[in-house]
């Protein structure tokens, strides 16, 4: 009976074992010979394969980075891409769907293809752990790749210089940076010497009444502090990555100077709806739509699209202090180097202008 015991014993620790073993073996792809190592951003040791000729995000964010540092690598979109203004072949990529605000990505749908490598951004502060922890136990052999600051404009150099080495793409990474820096040297050295007293304040409009907005301080509207603008939404900072339900008489108390509609529907509400006629901005006709071919200048998502958003942003709040800004120049350039697309004149017009469009 002894002996009985001792056997059934060591074949539960062998069980155990294996399945421990079993469970590293498939956090991490296989060190081979086709495999090296990396550290990834949230200083994890991964291994992956030596070749990266498919990649997959789970949010927005990285997904657009990916796609404007090395876009015959991107293996889908996290959700529709709506806008004209993008080669067919990549508004052709399959609809992947992923982990976005409540959303819950299917990882069988994820697995069947076949990607060499998934980003993981977005969520990494925090939780970061935990969440890719899970999803790694998720994607099997699969690796997951920790991404930090792909929604953080201040941080976007990082990520873009990470993932074009991952990508075997630094020197496109390196000229993506180098047109952040060109930007932001001019926003920021200029809107530095701003008085507070100066500061325009601006509400940004979202939802189809345009009664949704977020506060200082999150993802949605941090263009508005980089670029020298006072957020008009006074309301505490509840979550960095959501818009909240705001009555027309806060809107009306804050009295904004300026309003940025983040859509076509907020925009013709505010220009419309007569319980918007007695807000500043209003009255003095400066609401702006924010372009959003393919993407939202200012978020949806918040990633490298700000960028430019950033130059649309300062140039809009303070068209005196940003004369020598070239807006039609600096579109087009963007539009080649990011979105890998040749904007016509009048393209670039309905662009820039999208209100009278």
């Amino acid at each position: 009976m002894e002996n009985k015991n001792k056997t059934i014993i060591a074949i539960t620790l062998f069980i155990t074992v294996i399945g421990v073993l079993g469970t590293y073996v498939t956090y991490y792809t296989p060190n081979t010979g086709d495999a090296k190592q990396i550290t990834d951003m949230l200083n994890r040791k991964v291994n992956v394969p030596n070749q990266i000729n498919k990649v997959m995000a789970t949010t927005p964010p990285n997904t657009l980075i990916i796609y404007m540092i090395a876009p015959d690598k991107l293996g889908g979109w996290n959700k529709n891409v709506n806008g004209q203004l993008m080669q067919e072949k990549y508004k052709k990529l399959p609809v992947i769907g992923g982990w976005i605000g409540t959303q819950q990505g299917n990882y069988e749908t994820w697995i069947s293809k076949n990607p060499d490598a998934i980003f993981e951004g977005w969520n990494v502060q925090g939780g970061a752990n935990r969440t890719i922890k899970e999803r790694q136990t998720k994607f099997g052999e699969i690796p997951v790749v920790g991404v930090v600051g792909d929604t953080n404009v201040t941080q976007l150099p990082q990520s873009i210089r990470f993932m074009g080495k991952f990508l075997d793409a630094e020197e496109k990474a390196d000229k993506l940076v180098a047109f952040y820096d060109k930007v932001f040297t001019k926003v920021n050295s200029t809107t530095s010497k701003i008085p507070e007293k100066q500061k325009k304040k601006v509400y940004y409009a979202s939802g189809s009444e345009g009664l949704q907005t977020a506060p200082s301080g999150s993802l949605n509207t941090q263009i508005i502090d980089i670029c020298g603008g006072k957020n008009a939404a006074e309301i505490p900072l509840q979550h960095p990555s959501k818009y909240f339900d705001v009555s027309m008489e806060q809107v009306i108390d804050w009295n904004p100077d300026i309003i940025i509609a983040s859509n076509p529907q907020a925009y013709k509400n505010i220009n419309n709806d007569s319980k918007w006629q007695n807000v500043k901005a209003v009255k003095e006709k400066k609401v702006y739509l924010v372009p959003q071919d393919p993407f939202n200048w200012i978020d949806q998502p918040p990633s490298a699209n700000t960028i430019l958003g950033a130059v649309w942003m300062a140039k809009t709040l303070y068209p005196d202090k940003f004369q020598d800004l070239d807006m039609e120049s600096l579109t087009k350039e963007f539009y080649s180097e990011f979105y890998h697309y040749q904007l016509t004149d009048e393209q670039l017009d309905s662009l820039l202008n999208p209100q009278s469009s």
